[in-house]
């Protein structure tokens, strides 16, 4: 059992983000980037299913900065195998050109079972799993919260609104989006992760050239802009009743 988990990071929330001189992305010169949320949970999924099964583990990630922390840590949770893929990642990257330019790598792999997050907060065209399922062939379920193998097939776990449980499966190959393990991503401590840096190695790959005509053409970023819209109701129904249906007079929409 071979199973693949792409990983990416991203813009850390936390801090306060700005946008460079162009206006058209982020400036990255203080940027911190961390490990995106749904792919650290597709790293944990990745391992409980190796240690029920003995699959091998297999975790990517771009050569940008803190790729190599990130894989490392990925190998001090279990992960077998750590690829770094090298391209041009100045001009930004847009999901449809990386999905495309990715999916020969991972053919060439020949995953059992990928695993991704199931979205990531600086997408701007689209989640790259199913692109990525699209382009390889393979089924794809999104939003999963655990998986299972059985014999040729994955059954997968999802939730929905009101408590409510499904299960879901699909022959292998195939793709998963994951949004939440089984349980939490583990933690290791800093020192497993030096261990790992002593006595694991990570295979570097080139990525083909990304296709620009796959990318979203970014015209203007900005922050939000202050604004005084806001319009305080009063506690007593009747009367926020009245004010509500004064406001939507005013704006037309009765």
């Amino acid at each position: 059992m071979n199973i693949i988990v792409p990983v990416k990071l991203v813009p850390d929330l936390v801090e306060e983000l700005s946008i460079d001189a162009s206006g058209t992305a982020l400036d990255t010169t203080w940027l911190r980037m961390i490990i995106n949320e749904f792919d650290d949970h597709s790293i944990e999924q990745a391992i409980l299913m190796k240690e029920r099964t003995g699959a091998q583990v297999t975790v990517l990630s771009l050569n940008i900065e803190g790729a190599d922390d990130l894989l490392f840590a990925a190998a001090a949770k279990g992960a077998d195998r750590l690829i770094k893929l090298n391209g041009d990642f100045q001009n930004g990257i847009s999901n449809h050109a990386l999905a495309h330019a990715m999916a020969p790598i991972l053919r060439d792999l020949q995953p059992d079972l990928i695993l991704t997050g199931v979205q990531a907060h600086n997408d701007l065209d689209g989640t790259i799993g199913p692109q990525l399922a699209q382009f390889l062939g393979m089924p794809y379920i999104g939003y999963v919260s655990g998986a299972n193998i059985n014999a040729d097939k994955v059954v997968v776990r999802k939730e929905y609104p009101g408590g409510m449980i499904g299960e879901m499966q699909a022959t292998l190959p195939a793709l998963l989006g994951i949004q939440a393990a089984e349980q939490p991503p583990r933690y290791v401590a800093i020192s497993k992760v030096r261990q790992m840096m002593k006595t694991m190695s990570i295979e570097e790959m080139d990525l083909p050239a990304l296709d620009s005509d796959r990318s979203p053409a970014v015209n203007r970023m900005f922050q939000p802009e202050v604004a005084e819209r806001a319009t305080m109701l009063s506690d007593n129904a009747d009367e926020a009743a009245g004010q509500l249906i004064n406001l939507f007079k005013e704006l037309g929409t009765l």
